[in-house]
């Protein structure tokens, strides 16, 4: 079977779930050109952050990188040096925009993974609806060749479905586990500056920074 066979004889629910298909292609192509450019951790990054505290150069350290972990490492100094006490509340409000920014499209993902193999679903409730009114139309007596025929084509949209879905849902898994990497980098990081540099925190505060969501509530 071709392609043209299938867009054929799947119908207008065919169609949409192409749609989805190019929707979900331009999300996870430019999310995977983000994260690729996004600069990471060398291995002795946190020694090499502790000195860099103690010889008043973070700057100089965070300027080779580049993602959501220089970005709250540089915000946490800035505010330092402008005499801002409760750094676990800049932390907070940094990491929350860092992780909302790695996460755009994500939700849109997870909708149109999960409402694929649905809506392949319902073409074929469609389809089989049709099939069995041809049959009463005809008193029973169909050929079981055209009867066959009639259901694989009401099954099309259900495996068009799943072809669409699996694959959205196994690369949004990847680029959610990518997500995860850096957040847990950024609460590593928000946590080792915190012990460097001088700053309230109270009981409460203390428990936001250890809080799951969080460098330090959404990270």
């Amino acid at each position: 079977m071709i392609i043209a066979d299938i867009f054929d004889k799947g119908g207008v629910v065919v169609w949409v779930l192409a749609g989805y298909s190019v929707v979900a292609l331009a999300i996870i192509l430019e999310r995977l050109i983000r994260f690729s450019m996004m600069r990471g951790h060398s291995k002795n990054f946190e020694q090499a952050l502790v000195a860099a505290v103690h010889d008043n150069n973070v700057e100089q350290l965070i300027a080779g990188m580049r993602g959501p972990e220089a970005n709250l490492l540089n915000g946490m100094v800035q505010a330092s040096r402008e005499g801002v006490k409760d750094l676990v509340r800049v932390a907070s409000r940094i990491g929350s925009i860092e992780l909302q920014r790695m996460e755009r499209g994500f939700r849109t993902l997870a909708i149109l993974g999960n409402t694929a193999p649905l809506l392949g679903l319902l073409g074929t409730i469609l389809g089989m609806i049709r099939a069995f009114m041809v049959i009463e139309q005809a008193g029973g007596r169909v050929d079981a060749k055209a009867l066959a025929g009639g259901i694989w084509e009401a099954m099309l949209t259900t495996g068009v479905g799943l072809a669409v879905a699996i694959p959205i849902l196994l690369f949004l898994h990847v680029l959610e586990g990518m997500a995860d990497r850096h957040a847990q980098n950024m609460r590593c990081d928000a946590s080792l500056l915190l012990e460097q540099l001088p700053h309230s925190c109270n009981d409460e505060d203390s428990d936001v920074v250890h809080h799951r969501e969080g460098v330090l509530h959404a990270v």
